[in-house]
Parts: structure tokens; sequence; C-alpha cells
């Protein structure tokens, strides 16, 4: 459904409606300069043939630094979301089951059907603020499971896992050999400090990318960090398939790192005015929501709502939205993505507020 009232919001828009979208994660905010300029000189430079499979040494090397491993250890994907499913397709490609905690970002779901895989969800809950049960978690896990999906700063809701829950997470995978894939897309931009999976060592995988960080989405970059044996195995199928991620996508992303802590501060400060601002308007009425501890999502609950019909309701006022069903089983959730400018979400906000006293 998600991708439905996507796409149903741009047919909108086509035909002269104006839609505020607060329904999928594309940041409204502008790549930054550096970033687009140099991407414009590489391309300059002639950086436009085709490259290596697992990325430029440069930007391996680079990241090999900032997460203290061997650049042998990095790949560059085409975004985090390829990441994530080549290394699901590697992983689940001869059937077995994957378990993830929900609500869950959409494709993890989908990609895991069309691997014929079996999906094992943990399901949270809003009144306990979305607390992973370990026991539960545990429960799930048989001869046939080949993954623990994580992702960390959680979407939709935008809350952290635990660092304890995290804890006892890594030592159920290690005591029974699975390996976790941890999505760390957002923990970058986090309000508060997220704890990392590479942080444990042992051959757990991180996929994360540079579109949520640096406002990149369009650009379509990302980097696995795994045991060299997967890293061969990805960039295998990053050469039948991909070939490479362009060079001087890569080139801007190398100058996105070298500027990250002047650049990400700027992009996390306006995220928190807004979830400021949401937060506050939002807690004028009966719906119950977690404040978030990441950008850029709420996911509030209002009794008895139906959330497929609230959202194909609410764009004919000229606001999208993502239901709650599209991230498991949460028909009362609706997910507000905070991507737009200030005065629009506010706009948007205050029509969400009065749609759901109707």
């Amino acid at each position: 459904m998600l991708y439905e009232i996507n796409e149903k919001a741009l047919k909108l828009e086509s035909q002269g409606k104006k839609i505020i979208k607060l329904n999928i994660g594309d940041p409204d905010l502008a790549t930054p300069t550096e970033i687009i300029e140099a991407a414009y000189d590489a391309m300059k430079r002639g950086k436009t043939k085709y490259s290596s499979a697992y990325g430029e040494k440069s930007l391996r090397e680079k990241l090999s630094n900032v997460h203290n491993v061997y650049a042998d250890n990095v790949i560059i994907t085409l975004g985090a979301k390829w990441g994530v499913f080549s290394t699901m397709y590697l992983l689940l490609k001869d059937g077995g089951n994957v378990v993830i905690p929900s609500p869950y970002w959409t494709a993890y779901g989908l990609i895991a059907k069309n691997l014929g895989a079996e999906i094992k969800l943990v399901k949270t809950e809003l009144d306990s603020n979305w607390k992973i049960d370990l026991e539960t978690l545990e429960s799930l896990i048989d001869r046939d499971t080949r993954m623990i999906i994580l992702n960390n700063p959680r979407n939709p809701t935008s809350s952290i896992i635990d660092e304890k829950v995290l804890d006892g997470i890594v030592r159920i995978a290690n005591d029974k050999g699975i390996t976790i894939l941890s999505d760390e897309v957002y923990a970058d931009i986090s309000f508060v400090k997220t704890k990392r999976i590479l942080e444990y060592g042992g051959d757990h995988i991180l996929v994360t990318g540079f579109s949520k960080t640096f406002t990149m989405t369009g650009w379509r970059i990302g980097y696995v960090i795994a045991n060299t044996g997967l890293v061969e195995k990805l960039a295998k199928l990053n050469q039948i398939t991909l070939t490479n991620v362009p060079v001087f996508i890569q080139e801007a992303a190398l100058k996105a790192l070298e500027l990250q802590s002047e650049l990400t501060g700027e992009i996390k400060r306006e995220y928190y005015e807004r979830a400021k601002l949401a937060c506050d308007i939002l807690s004028k009425t009966s719906l119950k929501f977690s404040r978030p501890s990441a950008p850029f999502y709420i996911f509030p609950k209002c009794r008895g709502l139906d959330s497929e019909k609230f959202a194909l309701s609410l764009l004919d006022d000229g606001v999208a939205v993502a239901p709650g069903t599209s991230f498991g089983d949460y028909r009362e959730h609706f997910r507000i993505s905070l991507t737009a400018p200030r005065n629009d979400l506010k706009k948007a906000l205050n029509k969400i507020c009065e749609a759901t006293l109707e």
C-alpha cells in the first residue's frame, strides 16, 4: 500500500493538485552544493567510464577508516536498498527464513517474499516503546533461520534499539550461528547515540548509505561492510547486474565524507526542529505516539482507525501519509515523514489532526 499511495499522489500532482507528501522518506532538503560540485568536477575530469564492481579504492579506504575495518570488507552499492537486496539474495536465495522485528521497512518483507523465504516477525508495540522481546525473538529461530534483520534507528518508528536489547540480540545470534543484517541508514543523523553492529565484531553485516545522511536519495549510493567472502560474492553480483556505481557519484560521496561533521550537523538540526514542531501539534490531539529519537518519521496510533482508508481519504485533502499496514499488522497506525518545509509541514499536520477528529 505504501507504493500505491505514492503513485496516486504523483498522479494527483500531475493533474495540478497540490499534495504535501509526507508518505515517503525522501528529504526535501537540497543536496549540499559541495557534493554537487565534486560530482561535476569529476565528470569534467573524465570520471565517466566503467570501474570496479567493488567501488573506488579511495572511497572504500575512507569508509574503512570511518568504520575501523579493512578496505577489503567494504563494497559500494547502488544505494543501501541494493545493499539490502543483494545481501538477502545471497543468503536467502536457497530458501530458509528470516526474523524481523516489526513494524519494519516494507522492502524487507517484499524482498524475502520474492526470494521465497519465510518471514518471521517479532511484533513490538507503542505501549512498550517498541521494545524487542528477546524471548520471542529467540523462540522464532530454528534450523532454517538464515538471518536476523535489524533497522537501527528504526523505520517507521524513529526509535533506537535499546543497547541492552541489542546486546541480547547479538548474543542470541552468536550462540545460534545466525547472521545479523543491520540497516543503519539513519544512524549518522540520529538525535541520540546509536550503538553500531560493527562494535560487536563477528561476521555480522552493516548496510547503510548516503541518501538520508547527506540528502542524496536520487544519487543511489550506499555500501555494505561484511566479511571478505561475502564482499567477493556481492562484487560478482554487481558485475552481472549494475557493473559499478558511477565513479563521479563515488567522488561526490567521498567529498560528503570529508565534510560530514559540518553537513550532517545542519541536516540533523533541521529534522530535530521539525520533529519538535510535529510533536507539539500532535500532542494536542488524542493521537498516541513516541517522540522520535532520529529523523524523520512519526508513527501515531488512533484507536479504531483504518489507516488505509484514512490515507486514501487524506489525499483528497492534499496530504499524503503512509498507512500502518505497510509496515506490518498496524492498521490503527500511520506514518508521517517529516520531509516537507516547515510551513507545509505545519499545514499538513493540522489537516491530519482535523481528519482524525472526524
